[in-house]
C-alpha cells in the first residue's frame, strides 16, 4: 500500500499488515515485499539506525509499494520531521501521555513546514489556516501518517481526550511498557492487560481511528483482538523471527544427533 491507501485503511477498519524491521541490509526489502504486507514498522526507538541509513531503507521500501513507518525515539516534533524528510511516509511516536504532546506531533507530522509561532497559532486556534494554504499544507502532507503509542496507565486516563486531537491516523499498543506500566511485567495473559488492550482498541475504533499492537507471541491474540476491531497488524520482527526459527532447528538437530540441546529462546521485547 501506499501511504494514502494506508491512512484509508485504516480510518474505515480494513486490516492493514505489517512487521517490525531492524535490518539495514539491502537484500531484506525484496524478500519482505514478497510476504503480502502492507507497510513496514522501522524502530529507532530501541534500534540503533542512522540517519543515512533509515534514509535509504525508507525509499527502498516505498519504491516496493510497502509504506514506511518510522517510530522514533522519544515525542520530539523535529524528531518527527527529521524522519519524514527522510523518506518516512508515517511517524509513531512512543510513550505518548499528554494532548500537548500530540498537539505539538501533529504540527510536526501534518501541518509541515510550518514551524514556530506561526504553527503554534494555527495549532491553539488563534490563527487560520485556510485557503491557498490549506490547500498547499493538506497536498505536501497528504502521505504522511501520525501514529501515538499508547503504553502507560497516564496515556489510557487521557486517551479520550487524545483521541479527540485531530489528524490522529491509528494508536499503537506497547505491550511490554503497557504491562510494565500497569505492574504485570509481562503477563501479556492477564485479565488487567488483556482488559487495557480491549478498551483502547474499542475507544479508538469507536471514533473512525484504527487500533494497533505490536505482538510477537504466537498468533492466536492477534486474531483475537482483530476481530473484536484491531486493523494494524504488526506481527513479530525479523531480529525475533530470526532467533526463534533458528533456536529451533538447532535444539532439532543437536537433539537428533544426542548433542546438549539448545537453551530456551529469550523472548525479545522490542
Amino acid at each position: 500500500m501506499n501511504a494514502v491507501e494506508l491512512q484509508e485503511a485504516l480510518s474505515r477498519g480494513t486490516r492493514v499488515y505489517g512487521t517490525l524491521i531492524t535490518s539495514n541490509s539491502p537484500k531484506l526489502p525484496g524478500h519482505i515485499g514478497s510476504l503480502g504486507m502492507d507497510f513496514v514498522f522501522i524502530d529507532t526507538e530501541h534500534i540503533s539506525i542512522d540517519r543515512h541509513e533509515l534514509s535509504w531503507m525508507c525509499q527502498a521500501y516505498k519504491a516496493l509499494g510497502l509504506a514506511p513507518i518510522v517510530r522514533i525515539p522519544s515525542p520530539d516534533p523535529y524528531a518527527a520531521t527529521m524522519v519524514l524528510d527522510g523518506g518516512a511516509n508515517g511517524v509513531i511516536v512512543p510513550y505518548v501521555e499528554t494532548v500537548e504532546q500530540v498537539q505539538a506531533l501533529r504540527g510536526a507530522v501534518k501541518y509541515r513546514p510550518l514551524r514556530g509561532q506561526k504553527l503554534e497559532n494555527i495549532l491553539n486556534g488563534t490563527e487560520a489556516c485556510d485557503g491557498e494554504l490549506e490547500r498547499y499544507i493538506q497536498d505536501y502532507n497528504k502521505h504522511n501518517l501520525l501514529i501515538i503509542n499508547i503504553e502507560s496507565k497516564p496515556a489510557m486516563e487521557a486517551l479520550d481526550d487524545i483521541l479527540q486531537v485531530p489528524d490522529i491516523d491509528a494508536v499503537l499498543i506497547g505491550p511490554h511498557d503497557l504491562s510494565c506500566n500497569l505492574n504485570v511485567p509481562e503477563q501479556y495473559d492477564n485479565p488487567v492487560f488483556l482488559k487495557a488492550v480491549e478498551e483502547i482498541i474499542d475507544k479508538a475504533r469507536s471514533r473512525g481511528i484504527g487500533a494497533g499492537i505490536h505482538y510477537w507471541i504466537g498468533t492466536e491474540r492477534q486474531i483475537e483482538w482483530a476481530r473484536r476491531g484491531l486493523n494494524l497488524i504488526i506481527q513479530s520482527s525479523d531480529i525475533t523471527t530470526f532467533i526463534e526459527y533458528l533456536g529451533k532447528d538447532l535444539s532439532t538437530i543437536k537433539a537428533a544427533l544426542g548433542d546438549q540441546p539448545t537453551g530456551e529462546t529469550e523472548s525479545i521485547s522490542i
